[in-house]
């Protein structure tokens, strides 16, 4: 069962994954290339909040094809993904203030373009602390580690003052050893 604020990590079987993995010290094909956050659309339904070019489903919110922020049925999108995916459930479900708060950050941020460049400066540990310094936080354009790392130190579970540092690897590893993540589930 999905939870606002459960990050849904993804390793493709694909070489654009591959290359996301070794960029971020991650095994190809095992470790994580890409994450979504489960959250709460206006009307109640729970979806998947994800920052992406390569997903060709619709919106569920829009009901456009988008080229960067959009939310989808978790189901839906573990149905056409190609690859391994598991789920990581909050160490705590989220407080009603919380939610709200979440599934307001989430859904006002539908839309926005994906953050290729953001993406690629993120990719190098030491390169990201360094590129955070220089480049500032910007919701305008957001790719995926940045948009849950951002949801999630809006509503105070993850303060970070530089969301746009954290890859997908990196995150769900600091996410894990902060106890901030449970084990992981595998969905798929």
């Amino acid at each position: 069962m999905f939870k606002p604020g459960d990050i849904i990590a993804f390793s493709g079987a694909s070489l654009v994954s591959d290359e996301i993995n070794i960029a971020t010290l991650g095994l190809p094909r095992w470790s994580i290339s890409h994450v979504g956050i489960i959250g709460e659309a206006r009307d109640g339904r729970i979806l998947l909040y994800e920052a992406t070019t390569l997903d060709g489903l619709p919106c569920e919110i829009t009901g456009q094809r988008i080229n960067g922020t959009q939310a989808h049925s978790p189901d839906r999108v573990l149905a056409a993904y190609r690859g391994r995916a598991w789920q990581y459930s909050l160490y705590r479900e989220l407080y009603p203030a919380e939610r709200e708060r979440l599934t307001e950050f989430l859904n006002d941020h539908i839309g926005v373009p994906y953050d290729e460049i953001g993406a690629f400066r993120a990719a190098g540990v030491g390169f990201s602390w360094i590129e955070s310094l220089i480049h500032r936080f910007n919701p305008g354009t957001l790719f995926c580690s940045e948009y849950a790392a951002a949801g999630l130190s809006d509503i105070g579970i993850m303060p970070t003052t530089a969301p746009q540092r954290w890859n997908p690897n990196h995150l769900v590893r600091y996410l894990r050893r902060r106890e901030i993540l449970q084990e992981p589930m595998r969905l798929k």
